[in-house]
């Protein structure tokens, strides 16, 4: 039985394979989409200062993603590679390992967010307002991270056997907790106090302590193809480089995203406050759009892992345009909608007459690099998977720093209406390049595998 589960990724049809492992991950990454947009909702109500204020916090909660992601992608190809190999001790040690690790990435951003919170914003903004509201959200959610670091590693741990129906529930019970209790702690109903933005990061903090101890019970208590080891389990550096080889260019790409947000604060504040909060307001509306793709990539990974393992290549490169004819529908239909209905976007969050009109274009121009972005999110993938995690690095240094900040820059000079249109640039030309990058790793290594059916 053992043996015809762990076979499924190297001879199940592609398309129904990718569409099982990838639509639990979609559907409860579109629920947390939901509990992104239903945060700054409420928040919103509060006041256009506390928008920004939440805007300005998204570069420390990108950070703490990168982190938990970056971490959790790199158990998940390490897991997903010895699986196929057949290594499954190997794999048990890796899944121990991640577990572990979770633990480390929260002590470490408890203690940056005490000490380094309030440096933070005071070098961002001089409004005393939005500082304190930010250190108020800001201060719970990296104290109390415990639960986002602990959770996506087990979470990714288990998508690299196939089974990605515990990682949605675990993933929807975070969001659901914290849809249901952001309005009722920041506005102060059912008897709760009213605790305006603080309960915004309450309600945040406890969706994923809930969740992590629910990933906890199953992982311990549920029969898995891998199993955690603490019974004279020794750390290996090996294992935790192996982990990082991968997971490291990948935190660091994901954390050059909060580079780039936080630049982009500081260029947008030259013209209003109000620019920030637009901007803000576009992170918190495109995850519906990216969300998707990204749960598509949780299915798509430890296919492509797992064939990259057993060196089948035509299942591999299969997979690689399955993914992207799929992130490209998801894309496309995303940009329509950005482009048709940005007044109607920008309304959810009770936006001023001024904000429409800094918003409306900023919404329809930056939608134009939603195809590209499809495609390079896919390769990235690819990149990952095969073990060169430095690739989709490289990728991202060129689309986050090299290309967009500096056109945002020179862009800046000429006007805000210009600034977004540094956006689809930036896509355009990385996605160029990562479509060379394949075509190198397609000549040096993927044509030289067996095709073993």
């Amino acid at each position: 039985m053992e043996q015809v589960k762990e076979n499924k990724m190297g001879t199940a049809p592609l398309f129904g394979l990718i569409m099982s492992m990838a639509l639990p991950a979609m559907f409860s990454m579109l629920v947390q989409s939901l509990y992104n947009v239903v945060d700054s909702y409420f928040v919103a109500k509060i006041s256009e200062n506390a928008l920004t204020a939440v805007s300005l916090a998204n570069p420390i909660q990108m950070l703490m993603i990168s982190v938990a992601v970056g971490t959790g992608v790199g158990i998940n190809s390490l897991v997903s590679r010895r699986l196929g190999e057949g290594k499954l001790e190997e794999a048990n040690h890796a899944a121990t390992h991640g577990l572990l690790l979770g633990f480390a990435n929260w002590i470490l951003f408890a203690l940056l967010g005490l000490f380094l919170t309030k440096p933070f914003f005071g070098a961002i903004t001089e409004n005393q307002e939005i500082q304190q509201l930010g250190m108020e959200y800001i201060f719970i959610v990296t104290i109390c991270s415990i639960g986002i670091f602990v959770e996506l590693n087990i979470e990714k741990m288990l998508q690299a056997t196939g089974n990605m129906i515990f990682p949605m529930i675990f993933q929807l019970i975070g969001a659901i907790t914290n849809i249901i209790l952001d309005p009722i702690m920041i506005l102060g109903l059912l008897g709760f106090p009213k605790m305006g933005i603080a309960g915004a990061g309450v309600a945040t903090v406890t969706g994923q302590i809930l969740s992590m101890v629910v990933a906890l019970i199953v992982l311990f208590a549920k029969k898995h193809r891998i199993k955690i080891r603490l019974k004279g389990f020794r750390l290996r550096k090996s294992t935790i480089f192996d982990i990082y080889a991968v997971g490291f260019p990948s935190m660091i790409m994901q954390s050059i995203g909060s580079v780039l947000v936080a630049s982009m604060n500081l260029i947008l504040g030259s013209f209003s406050d109000t620019a920030i909060a637009v901007y803000g307001i576009y992170f918190k509306l495109q995850s519906f759009v990216f969300m998707p793709v990204f749960g598509l990539t949780h299915g798509v990974m430890p296919i492509m892992g797992y064939n990259y393992g057993a060196r089948k290549k035509d299942r591999l490169i299969s997979a690689l345009k399955i993914g992207c004819m799929i992130a490209l529908v998801i894309m496309a239909a995303g940009m329509m909608i950005f482009m048709v209905f940005p007044e109607n976007l920008l309304n959810i969050f009770d936006a001023s007459e001024h904000m429409k009109e800094i918003g409306i274009p900023a919404l329809r121009i930056i939608a134009l690099c939603f195809p590209f972005a499809a495609l390079g999110i896919l390769f990235s993938t690819l990149f990952q998977a095969v073990g060169m995690g430095t690739s989709s690095l490289i990728i991202s240094v060129l689309r986050q720093l090299v290309l967009i900040l500096p056109a945002a820059y020179f862009l800046s000079k000429i006007g805000l209406f210009y600034v977004w249109f540094s956006f689809p640039f930036a896509e355009l030309f990385s996605c160029l390049a990562s479509i060379l990058v394949f075509i190198n790793l397609y000549r040096k290594k993927l044509v030289l595998l067996e095709n073993i059916e």
